[in-house]
């Protein structure tokens, strides 16, 4: 759902200003037919995880919500504790919409905050103000949806330390599941790419991670993955299947997608049109006979790229990977990646573990270096 009210300085992802390019209302609908030309590709598998991602979600209004998941159940078999996540922004909820939100069946929020101080919300010209995110979060609590997560960013232009901690108090006072903290980077084709505003030096970007780490730990927060924390039992299944690189179907206009088929034995990624336009007449270009022939890019995976698909997402997991995940997810014997494992732990970047293995501390420092070990 790849609308916004205004684009961020430092978002690289497909989000397009809603005041030049307006949601259409028939945009549900094409979210509809865009999954029934996917159905070959899922065949009778169960979906555990709906993820409303975007651009900014909770833009559309619950009863649109409540239509699609409507029609996916009637096309799809769908869990009966299926997690259903909605990403929304704190500027854009209006009051008494997250109980409709839960009563259209979303029964997961991801809050997008990043900052707490004002100068921050302004210098990462986010549209929403602190007490925005604490009445959106009232909003939850009052429509009983205690599995939320609050997203948070550090090294930011300017901040200090204390600065990056205050968030995080703040954040963990407001008595989330779930908490994303991750580093503010930037990211080629943005506005802070072209003009860098002035961030933290190395050193105290990784002071940053490395105390608020520990007060989130302090707090109750396990830390699973690179940059997801998550009290017992509420770590996001969504994502979790994406690092241990399972399968998911991309909806919606720019939406990515993997899938895996034993005949012909082949993973293919697939593409939708970025552009919402080019999306929508995309899919209405392609009916009539084609109807059922799936829209956007697809590319099958060779062989050879496989381990470094597998341990792009496996290695940001403080887990690590068990050696019956590589093998039934690729499909390759681990035979094929031990020299590099072997040679990733000669190096003190990976660890073995009873089932397979994982990255030690400076492993997920340097996970960059870690992760290049297996390209092909």
């Amino acid at each position: 759902m790849p609308w916004c009210v205004r684009k961020c300085p430092y978002c690289d992802f497909n989000s397009h200003q809603r005041g030049s390019i307006a949601a259409p209302p028939s945009y549900i609908d094409a979210l509809i037919r865009d999954l029934e030309r996917e159905l070959p590709s899922i065949g009778g598998r169960t979906v555990e995880t709906i993820f409303f991602g975007g651009g900014t979600p909770s833009l559309f209004p619950p009863e649109e919500f409540a239509r699609l998941l409507e029609a996916l159940r009637g096309l799809i078999r769908v869990a009966a504790d299926v997690e259903v996540t909605l990403e929304a922004n704190p500027g854009t909820v209006e009051r008494g919409r997250f109980g409709g939100y839960r009563d259209a069946g979303i029964n997961r929020v991801s809050l997008g905050a990043q900052s707490f101080a004002p100068a921050a919300l302004v210098r990462l010209g986010r549209i929403h103000l602190a007490e925005d995110t604490h009445r959106a979060v009232e909003e939850l609590h009052a429509a009983g949806l205690g599995n939320f997560n609050i997203d948070l960013m550090y090294a930011l232009p300017e901040q200090t330390l204390q600065e990056a901690l205050a968030d995080v108090r703040i954040a963990c006072g407001l008595a989330p599941a779930h908490i994303s903290h991750y580093q503010l980077t930037l990211e080629p084709g943005t506005v802070f790419h072209a003009r860098p505003p002035p961030l933290p030096d190395e050193d105290a970007a990784f002071a940053m991670q490395r105390d608020c780490q520990r007060l989130l730990a302090d707090e109750g927060f396990e830390q699973y993955e690179v940059s997801a924390y998550a009290r017992t039992g509420a770590r996001c299944r969504h994502n979790l299947n994406y690092w241990t690189f399972g399968d998911y179907v991309g909806i919606g206009a720019g939406a990515h997608g993997k899938l895996t088929f034993e005949v012909p034995d082949e993973i293919v990624r697939t593409e939708k049109p970025r552009q919402p336009r080019e999306y929508l007449q995309g899919l209405e270009a392609a009916g009539g006979a084609c109807a059922m022939q799936p829209l956007g890019v697809r590319r099958r995976v060779p062989r050879g790229e496989l381990p470094f698909e597998f341990m792009l997402n496996a290695l940001r997991l403080n887990d690590g990977f068990r050696r019956r995940d590589f093998e039934q997810r690729t499909g390759l014997p681990s035979a094929i990646v031990e020299p590099a494992l072997d040679h990733a732990c000669g190096r003190g970047l990976l660890e073995k573990t009873a089932a397979g293995w994982r990255p030690t501390e400076l492993g997920s420092r340097f996970l960059n270096d870690l992760q290049g070990g297996f390209l092909e």
